[in-house]
């Protein structure tokens, strides 16, 4: 990897939270009791030694601090975290270092010691603008307390985002339009809008099982899913990926490292990596348990429950799977040169004649040029995924070429299938080469 090679990642899970909220199924925890802080400070740092030792040299162009709740730590942690860091890779000087935070936990001094340890980024659990849907949801904020960790957010970090959670229970379109309308005044540059789903193992699993808890259908979801598109386009939020909207240069850098399969390491209780250990592709799996977690740290000097080689058919599935997420698609050559394979040709096009696939084999390869909110590709001054290239990452990396597909608007209501579909279909460039030749 060239591109997305230069860029590294470091994801730091938090997993204590004030309250378990009905819905999540993140590796989360309460502990009535308090935690040792730093007992896992120091195990923080240990796994990040294990990690460095085995991957060598990188220089960190994101830091995400997840959980959880992280706004639960203390200022000191975070800075600690950040400083070693630094010292086992280095940071880049531009770097977007990013730290959750929910509204019960935020005030201005504890907001600026963040800023101080080094955030210049946060993203803020707001999930409802509506007090009786917040406690539905199982949170422990209001709406006003929201508001006012909006404010403080603004004022301390150079960037901020807030997350919503949409098609609840009950909710009609008319309700989402109001809500939505309301989130986009208090807006900055970056918004993170999340369907409910019904993950297995939670609460809201029990109620919906039993028919206590309904959900829009698919159709009623899909008309929320456009309204959502509709609305954030006329405010310059471009959809720049299934649940995320931001203006031209201020997307969540860390994720587009995500979805554009880059390497991180996943440090901290529950995380998950991709590091290259030599020039093999790892997937690393941490001890969910958080004690547990630190134990096995304080042991071995990680927390990897699962560390494993991934085959070259395996990264093909994960990039097609992340890729697809975004706007901008994925290039089908940096898919064989990775994964060994590509689709075929015949399914992408069976997909293309259903609405649910474009490609760009007829556009200029030009990086002025960018997807409009109906799907169609338009002239624009600058990419809007390209805007925010980011430490690494250079234009012509995602630019509109004869060898890139990205899903349209109804492909990524069905995105599962779509990617699926395509994963069926994988054939080796020799393959591809050899039919070419035989036509």
């Amino acid at each position: 990897m060239t591109d997305v090679g230069q860029t590294f990642g470091v994801y730091v899970h938090w997993p204590f939270c004030a309250q378990k909220c009905p819905y999540c199924d993140f590796n989360s925890h309460v502990r009535f009791g308090g935690w040792d802080e730093a007992r896992f400070l120091e195990a923080y740092k240990r796994e990040i030694d294990w990690v460095a030792e085995r991957i060598g040299s990188r220089t960190v162009t994101s830091i995400f601090f997840g959980g959880g709740t992280p706004s639960l730590m203390q200022a000191h942690t975070v800075a600690s975290i950040i400083e070693h860091i630094a010292k086992r890779w280095g940071i880049a000087p531009d770097a977007e270092i990013t730290l959750e935070a929910n509204p019960g936990s935020v005030e201005a001094g504890r907001f600026r010691g963040f800023r101080e340890a080094g955030v210049n980024r946060v993203s803020v659990g707001v999930q409802s603008l509506n007090d009786q849907e917040l406690r539905k949801l199982g949170r422990i904020h209001s709406v006003a307390e929201a508001k006012a960790a909006l404010e403080i957010a603004r004022g301390t970090f150079e960037r901020f985002s807030f997350d919503l959670i949409y098609a609840r229970p009950g909710q009609t379109a008319e309700a989402w339009r109001a809500e939505l309308r309301e989130a986009l005044d208090l807006a900055g540059d970056h918004l993170s809008l999340y369907q409910l789903t019904i993950e297995p193992d939670t609460p809201y699993a029990a109620l919906y099982a039993a028919g206590k808890l309904i959900i829009p259908d698919d159709h009623d979801a899909s008309a929320l899913y456009e309204i959502t598109e509709e609305m954030t386009g006329e405010r310059g939020l471009a959809a720049y990926e299934v649940s995320n909207y931001a203006r031209p240069g201020s997307e969540s850098r860390h994720n587009l490292l995500y979805w554009r399969y880059g390497e991180y390491a996943g440090v901290g209780p529950g995380a998950h990596g991709r590091i290259l250990i030599g020039n093999t592709r790892t997937a690393t799996v941490a001890e969910r348990n958080p004690e547990a977690w630190a134990a096995r740290v304080e042991e071995a000097g990680h927390g990897f429950t699962e560390m494993t080689a991934l085959a070259r058919e395996e990264q093909a599935d994960e990039m097609l799977l992340m890729g697809l997420r975004l706007s901008e698609g994925i290039d089908l050559g940096r898919l064989a040169a990775l994964g060994g394979a590509r689709p075929s040709r015949p399914v992408i096009t069976e997909l293309e004649d259903l609405g649910l696939l474009q490609s760009a084999v007829d556009l200029p390869s030009a990086v002025d040029r960018a997807p409009d909110t109906s799907g169609n590709w338009r002239r624009n001054e600058l990419d809007d995924i390209v805007a925010c290239a980011g430490p690494g990452l250079r234009p012509e990396t995602v630019a509109p070429g004869p060898d890139r597909i990205r899903v349209t608007p109804q492909g990524r209501l069905v995105l599962n299938a779509v990617v699926a579909k395509l994963s069926k279909s994988f054939q080796s460039p020799e393959r591809v080469d050899n039919l070419r030749s035989a036509g």
